[in-house]
């Protein structure tokens, strides 16, 4: 007989670690035919998070010519939500790349976290519709902004990218491929 091993828990982010949070309320419109919030209404909870993040005093991240624009959204569902109540959508800057950044969220009810993802956005040229290189001013704001960040960003030889929340790494490398 062979035995059975037991997986290992995925990391699950804690509010704690998320320094910027806003707080939604769930809507009935939000529930699909079983009762529960409808999975596509997460990414609009997150859409929310990131919106409040970047227009906030401390991130308001505005450069001339240029809009982000989400590339790669990754969500894990781990708990039901059900309306009504209210959840806490929080985020925090991940890392780093040359035209882009990546955000983590996570969304609380009571403290218990429902789901987590992760968000790539690009920094767009408006004129020529193409990525351009965010600006050391922005990076600066951003970085300044998170005050989650309680180690000195970390350099690999292979990317530009810097790991900025120490906490919400384990969440989020966990079956990451490596980006360029």
């Amino acid at each position: 007989m062979s035995e059975t091993t037991a997986r290992p828990r995925k990391p699950v982010p804690q509010l704690t670690d998320l320094p910027h949070r806003v707080t939604e309320i769930i809507r009935f419109g939000d529930l699909d035919p079983q009762g529960h919030v409808n999975n596509a209404v997460y990414a609009t909870y997150f859409e929310s998070g990131r919106v409040a993040m970047f227009r906030g005093p401390d991130l308001g991240i505005g450069v001339s010519d240029a809009t982000f624009v989400l590339v790669r959204q990754e969500i894990d569902f781990l708990r039901e939500l059900h309306w009504p109540g209210n959840i806490v959508i929080g985020s925090a800057v991940l890392e780093f790349g040359r035209s882009s950044f990546t955000i983590m969220h996570a969304i609380f009810r009571d403290d218990i976290c429902l789901a987590a993802g992760i968000a790539t956005l690009v920094m767009m040229d408006t004129k020529t519709r193409r990525g351009r290189p965010l600006p050391p001013e922005t990076v600066a704001r951003l970085e300044n902004g998170n005050i989650a960040a309680r180690e000195a960003p970390r350099r690999r030889q292979t990317t530009p990218r810097r790991i900025l929340t120490p906490a919400a790494p384990a969440y989020a490398r966990r079956g990451r491929r490596a980006r360029r």
